[in-house]
């Protein structure tokens, strides 16, 4: 859909509330009637449809005079004309007499004319039944004080596509009824408050197309009516927190092509009735955290056609329970929408992603979505691997693609052309890699000395990867703050006050358990006030590769490994390590496996004990800042090392026994412990056997213990052996 059509149609949309759209049915209703009056020549007189700003239907006796060159008002005019079109003739001024003499003239159309003051149209005439006058496309330049007085009744004024530079503080005193200001694609670059004091009923405000860059505070207080403002095309760049202050009863508001860089989130807090926001075709990189939160009548947002827009972040869009379609199509850079991007979207049934560069869609965002309907990824260079597991094992709910047959696998190389409904979970990967999309990254940013350099970097992968980036001197960034760089949770690197030192190659890292991308930008510092026009940054033609060097250092080895070290004050994505093993009877393979950026030493594992091996380490920096496969450059002559793995330790001495003679002897030993227990138990049977009289005896002894002369009573001998053992 062109975004000509698209903006129509979401201005329909935001006009329901309004009746704005009810003109559209006009086709159903039954065809103009002819009028049996004395009609002007070459004109053409019918009964016509017509509806109201309250939407109410009348049957206007209708003048059509358009196109046909007149250079004054055509004669004669039936008295009872509700509508008069003069659109696109020669008309430089009016008969206002001849219009004084229309008590029922409702609608006027002079668009497309020659008018240069608006008094030529208004002056010395009252027309107390009009209530809509369009005067587009004609040279008005300014328009002074009480412009339209004598229009009391006035509810529709069109004044777009003229030369207005200078409207008067009062211009549109009187007009106490107007309910609809269109005043869009003018010459105006400053917005006056006192503009619209005068006009208490205003429910309906087009600003857009003059060259505008900033909006005043407070500008819109006295439009306590006020339900759609549209600001479309006139080069904003920022909104002060108070710019929408006093818009209570705000439901549309549209900033389309426009140059803001941030979604004005602050100013969009002082409009908590808004129903439908339209940021298309702006400047903004980033759609942050929080940037949409507790916006709770929300109904429809339009993100789309943003040639710099590369990520929605987490949590971005939160707790709006009204929203039910997201457009977020046509960003050429958008690679990434974070997974816990949208929370707390109870009713959303549309999310329209398509013409992006996303890689995949994550199955948390579509769990945090339970009223979706439909989804629209097709024109994406989608993965068909982990990922798009949702897409076959959401069982309890089935998401309807948009155009599913455009809606097509990218990667993995033997799912390429295959549609995604039509891809198994089986030839889905249950891992994925990391992927740094190549939309993400330019290949070179140039930013002024002293300034703010801001590198965006994201990544999708399961497990989830960790991204850090490495600075041309090779220094590995983490999350933490060091000095004046920080790298945000996202993935993004902030330098600010950045010096010429700093200028070079910035590589970005993301990996997980299973692997690693990397993706790598040229940046340039330039000084400030040298050969520069306008603050202007130009590219150099070529980045120049600079000679690296690095000592390969070996420092442990062990018998099936060796760990092995290098320093270098350089970034370099681009380092192999190769290494063969050395034997003079026979060739062995060389192996070679890539080094992340940022990494300066390396386990070398597997090994074989005993060994000579020769290593080598490739050194190499990018040119144009292009990724690391892609026309890389190494020193020619790459460090190497040499080594012989350790000896195997051989076993000490002692008697080692056969597996299966040592299972023989334990059995037998576990069986010659058992008859010696039985033997045991046998033998002490048989001796209490013979001695089971004399105990009775001994128990009775027992009880007798206190009695001394019996305890000195002898025992008899037998007894006495028998009670020592």
């Amino acid at each position: 859909m062109r975004p000509a059509l698209a903006l129509l149609q979401s201005h329909c949309l935001l006009y329901v509330f309004s009746g704005m759209c009810v003109p559209i049915v006009v086709g159903s209703l039954p065809p103009a009637l002819p009028w049996y009056v004395p009609c002007p020549v070459r004109c053409v007189c019918q009964i016509k449809p017509w509806f109201s700003l309250d939407s109410v239907y009348h049957e206007a006796p209708t003048v059509d005079c358009n196109n046909l060159l007149l250079t004054k008002l055509p004669l004669p005019i039936p008295l009872n004309t509700h509508t008069l079109r003069l659109q696109s003739n020669l008309l430089s001024a009016l008969d206002t007499a001849v219009l004084h003499g229309l008590p029922n003239l409702t609608d006027l159309d002079l668009s497309q004319n020659r008018f240069s003051h608006v008094r030529m149209i208004t002056q010395s005439s009252s027309l107390p039944s009009l209530l809509s006058i369009h005067l587009e496309e004609n040279h008005l330049s300014h328009l002074p004080e009480a412009s339209f007085s004598s229009l009391s009744a006035l509810q529709e004024l069109f004044l777009s596509h003229n030369n207005l530079h200078l409207v008067a503080p009062g211009a549109f005193k009187g007009l106490d009824s107007l309910r609809r200001l269109h005043i869009n694609n003018n010459r105006l670059t400053t917005i006056d408050p006192r503009w619209f004091r005068a006009l208490p009923q205003l429910e309906v405000l087009m600003l857009g197309g003059n060259p505008v860059e900033a909006l005043p505070e407070r500008g819109f207080v006295a439009l306590t009516s006020l339900r759609s403002l549209v600001l479309g095309g006139m080069g904003l760049r920022a909104l002060a927190e108070k710019a929408l202050e006093g818009l209570e009863e705000l439901e549309s508001l549209s900033f389309y092509d426009n140059h803001l860089t941030k979604v004005p989130r602050q100013a969009l807090k002082r409009v908590p009735g808004l129903k439908f926001l339209d940021l298309n075709k702006n400047r903004i990189k980033l759609i942050e955290t929080g940037d949409f939160k507790d916006m709770v009548n929300l109904k429809e947002l339009g993100l789309n056609n943003m040639e710099e827009l590369v990520s929605i972040d987490k949590a971005s869009m939160e707790n709006l329970p009204e929203l039910t379609k997201l457009e977020i199509t046509n960003n050429p850079r958008l690679s990434y929408i974070h997974p816990h991007a949208f929370v707390r979207l109870s009713r959303l049934e549309s999310l329209m992603l398509n013409s992006n560069s996303l890689s995949a869609l994550h199955q948390d965002i579509m769990l945090s979505l339970p009223s979706l309907q439909e989804v629209s990824l097709h024109s994406n260079p989608l993965r068909c691997d982990c990922l798009f597991h949702w897409a076959k094992t959401q069982a309890a709910r089935v998401v309807r693609f948009i155009q599913p047959e455009a809606t097509l696998c990218s990667a993995p190389p033997e799912l390429r052309a295959r549609r995604v409904r039509e891809v198994s979970s089986g030839e889905m990967s249950a891992s994925c890699l990391p992927t740094i999309p190549a939309s993400s990254l330019p290949s070179y940013v140039g930013v002024q000395e002293g300034g703010k350099l801001v590198l965006h970097c994201r990544a999708l992968a399961e497990p989830y990867p960790e991204l850090y980036w490495v600075t041309p001197s090779g220094l590995r960034l983490g999350p933490s703050v060091f000095k004046h760089y920080q790298l945000l949770p996202e993935g993004t690197l902030e330098i600010s006050r950045i010096t010429p030192r700093e200028a070079g190659l910035y590589t970005c890292v993301a990996e997980n358990a299973l692997g690693a991308d990397t993706r790598s930008v040229t940046v340039g510092v330039h000084n400030r006030g040298k050969n520069r026009k306008r603050g202007v940054v130009t590219k150099p033609k070529k980045f120049q590769a600079v000679r690296v060097d690095a000592r390969l250092e070996l420092n442990k080895v062990g018998e099936h490994y060796a760990i092995l070290s290098w320093q270098s004050r350089q970034n370099l994505p681009s380092t192999r390590l190769s290494w063969q093993a050395v034997h003079s009877n026979s060739h062995t393979p060389t192996y070679t496996t890539r080094v992340l950026a940022g990494t300066q030493s390396f386990n070398l594992t597997h090994l074989q004990a005993e060994t000579f091996y020769r290593v080598c380490l490739y050194l190499g920096v990018s040119e144009d800042g292009k990724h690391a496969n892609q026309g890389m450059g190494e020193s020619k002559k790459p460090q190497c090392v040499s080594f012989r793995t350790k000896d195997v330790p051989e076993p000490q001495p002692g008697l080692q026994l056969n597996p299966e003679l040592t299972s023989i002897v334990v059995t037998l030993l576990l069986l010659a412990y058992i008859l010696l227990l039985a033997a045991m138990f046998k033998l002490q049977t048989k001796f209490l056997n013979k001695y089971t009289p004399d105990l009775s005896w001994v128990y009775s002894a027992s009880r007798l213990m206190t009695s001394r002369a019996h305890l000195q009573r002898p025992l008899h001998p037998a007894r006495k052996s028998w009670w020592r053992q």
